[in-house]
């Protein structure tokens, strides 16, 4: 989960925290915690893999060229329809079903996401990566 989604989005429309990606994982990976505790760190360590994930796919299109809010748009517009598409297909997904506040709410939630990824990447990183 994000500072965003924890400190902002949640609090404006009362959702409670999503396991999403303990979903995910327990769908790909065939585990399952026995525990209540298990479910939630395989939850947050799914969120930092995710995490690293929109970071990693920053650094390449960084390093095929893209700066700024290019490169925010280009990682926003191929993960996110991945990350629809793939959880749609394993039956994690029906947004067909969703709301209009459930897309605005998940489209958001991932737009700052891939947003604060990429500032943070470009500057921390990215300066070292293409000298």
């Amino acid at each position: 989960m994000t500072a965003f989604q924890k400190f902002v989005e949640m609090p404006l429309t009362g959702r409670a925290t999503s396991f999403a990606p303990a979903d995910l994982a327990e769908k790909v990976l065939r585990i399952h915690p026995a525990t209540e505790q298990g479910r939630r760190q395989l939850n947050w360590a799914t969120h930092f893999a995710l995490g690293t994930m929109w970071g990693t796919a920053h650094a390449t299109v960084v390093r095929k060229g893209l700066r700024g809010p290019k490169a925010i748009a280009a990682v926003f517009a191929t993960v996110y329809t991945g990350d629809v598409l793939l959880n749609t297909a394993l039956g994690l997904y029906k947004p067909g079903t969703w709301t209009a506040q459930d897309w605005a709410v998940d489209i958001i939630d991932k737009f700052i996401q891939a947003a604060a990824t990429g500032v943070l990447y470009e500057n921390l990183f990215a300066s070292r990566t293409t000298e």
